[in-house]
């Protein structure tokens, strides 16, 4: 289930980001945090199943345009279509909008992409 980010979840949440290349050095890291905590425009949702967070999506909003800047799944659950879920979700929630990746996120989106027509 896909929840919005909250403040009690900053812990979780650095976690997780840390998975993601260019979140390895802690100021930037911190920095990153900052701007989905103090930009509207930044939003952080996090994927809770059962009663564990285990995946990540950050966005950018503009207008009618999403970029996901930031997606992962803690390592334990990878290869169990849960980036795939994040996604699907993200796109019930945005349906309006068109969904897009950054050069960092555009590798996994394919991969999502391929998935979804596997399963077709």
């Amino acid at each position: 289930m896909l929840i919005r980010y909250k403040k009690a979840f900053e812990k979780i949440a650095m976690g997780l980001l840390s998975f993601m290349p260019t979140e390895k050095d802690i100021k930037q890291l911190q920095q990153t945090m900052k701007n989905y905590e103090d930009d509207q425009s930044w939003r952080l949702y996090l994927w809770k199943q059962e009663e564990d967070i285990i995946g990540l999506a950050g966005l950018v909003v503009k207008e009618d345009k999403i970029e996901i800047q930031h997606i992962c799944v803690n390592p334990s659950y990878r290869h169990e279509g849960i980036g795939t879920k994040i996604v699907r979700a993200l796109n019930e929630l945005y349906v309006d909008s068109t969904i897009l990746p950054n050069e960092y996120t555009a590798g996994f989106l394919e991969q999502c992409d391929l998935e979804d027509s596997e399963e077709a």
